[in-house]
């Protein structure tokens, strides 16, 4: 039975990995709750402590902190506006819709958008929207790094079966 929790863990892993790139999947949520699943079926002796549950919980709020602020600062970076930066807000809310390019395509657009209802020129505007698609490029490569991250200190502080 100790073997179906591990390969249930790995491909708990796996999908958490596919979910921080893929906008569907919650990445490091899935890569906690196996670490946590991992922990009440296994027990004590045979998986991770609850201070590593609380460093990966952590890290797993970190990455929310992540997909809010890098669109902001973004934005913010490029020189956009509040409605710039509400409309790459608005866009990646409406980009959820229509897939992994959505999430990339609407906050740009919506940046654009913001801008230019502000008042701005194109080229500002297109300046907002490329600094929204730099911030979720940053916040994507970012949450890679955190799940990757989670995924080690679960294999370095669980006990070894050998």
């Amino acid at each position: 039975m100790e073997l179906f929790w591990w390969l249930l863990t790995i491909v708990l892993f796996a999908a958490g990995l596919i979910g921080t790139v893929a906008p569907v999947l919650p990445g490091t949520t899935i890569i906690l709750a196996a670490a946590i699943i991992h922990r009440i079926m296994l027990g004590p002796d045979k998986s991770i402590g609850w201070y590593t549950i609380i460093v990966l919980v952590l890290l797993t709020l970190a990455t929310y902190a992540l997909d809010v602020l890098a669109g902001y600062f973004g934005t913010k970076y490029f020189g956009a506006t509040k409605c710039g930066t509400f409309g790459a807000i608005l866009g990646a809310v409406v980009g959820l819709f229509f897939g992994l390019i959505g999430l990339f395509v609407g906050p740009v657009i919506g940046a654009i958008i913001g801008e230019i209802i502000a008042g701005k020129r194109m080229i500002d505007a297109g300046r907002a929207g490329w600094g929204s698609l730099l911030g979720n490029i940053g916040a994507m490569l970012a949450k890679l790094i955190i799940a990757l991250a989670m995924i080690i200190i679960f294999l370095v502080t669980v006990p070894s079966p050998f």
